[in-house]
């Protein structure tokens, strides 16, 4: 198996000097020249990366996580002739966040015949787990003193059918708005460098978000951000309420919205869970269409 590490682009930007040059860079001009940012391709950074080490032999597999959050795995050989593995396949391991690990050995059944195989894995983001969490009220993510509509809720038919958004919201508002930590959590992973929105396919993976990891093995995802609004890095511990980034458009999008969601790893299935918005009075209320929601707590 080849696994290829996908670079992501920066912005570019463009603008035309007095004598009608034009110019093309990675930072904008230090002049006051007027200047526009260019969509560059830009691919999601790879999750998990793969190493063939050892002897042909006996080789072995290492596993590198280049997020900050566990990456559940499941390894399985196929066409496998005289081949014996440690631990024996098909197995799923947790790989935790930033690190790389030998989680596979391979070799002979019989030392005196050859063997061939191959393998493959799947991954999922987020530690593997069997049970709802108790923890399912969270606060609005935007600041004390705003009101917004939440434009698609639960079970909504446009794009939240699909077990990771089924219990996602979108919540309309406009580009530039503060987005605060909804809970606190370890930044897992982000997005910051994507342009551009629209209902294509191709924008389906384009969307600049943070994905923040609760204790209890829950994560939320920020989805639609600002490009290069994102306030906090990835690995660090946001508070609940901290700003983080700024609502924008970009990715599959019809108009400026934040699109939030609780998700779970249910063993190797990427499940969103039904939660509460904590309201003003410090009650809680369950989001639907068209409904109002306010902001409860300031920008920290």
């Amino acid at each position: 198996m080849v696994v290829i590490f996908a670079a992501s682009a920066g912005d570019m930007y463009k603008w035309k000097d007095d004598n009608g040059v034009w110019h093309f860079s990675s930072t904008p001009p230090e002049t006051d020249q007027n200047y526009k940012t260019v969509e560059m391709p830009a691919d999601p950074k790879p999750m998990v990366g793969m190493r063939k080490l050892g002897l042909d032999r006996e080789p072995e597999y290492s596993f590198i996580n280049n997020i900050w959050g566990p990456v559940e795995l499941e390894l399985e050989l196929h066409d496998a002739e005289n081949v014996i593995s440690e631990p024996p396949l098909p197995a799923r391991l947790t790989l935790a966040g930033q690190t790389e690990k030998r989680l596979l050995k391979i070799q002979a059944a019989d030392p005196t015949l050859g063997f061939s195989y191959r393998l493959s894995y799947r991954q999922m983001i987020g530690p593997p787990l069997n049970q709802l969490p108790p923890e399912v009220n969270y606060y609005p993510p935007f600041p004390h003193g705003l009101e917004f509509p939440i434009s698609q809720g639960f079970d909504g038919d446009a794009t939240h059918k699909e077990p990771p958004n089924q219990y996602a919201v979108d919540i309309v508002m406009p580009i530039g708005t503060p987005i605060l930590a909804a809970r606190s959590g370890r930044v897992m992973d982000m997005e910051d460098d994507f342009h551009g929105a629209a209902q294509q396919k191709r924008y389906l993976t384009r969307s600049n978000q943070i994905r923040i990891l609760h204790d209890d093995g829950t994560m939320a995802v920020y989805a639609h951000l600002q490009p290069n609004s994102l306030k906090v890095k990835q690995g660090v511990i946001v508070k609940r309420g901290q700003w983080i980034a700024n609502s924008g458009n970009t990715g599959y999008s019809n108009g400026p919205h934040l699109h939030f969601v609780v998700q779970l790893n249910a063993g190797m299935s990427l499940e969103s869970i039904p939660f509460r918005f904590v309201t003003p009075d410090l009650g809680t209320m369950t989001p639907s269409d068209r409904m109002m929601i306010s902001g409860v707590i300031p920008v920290k």
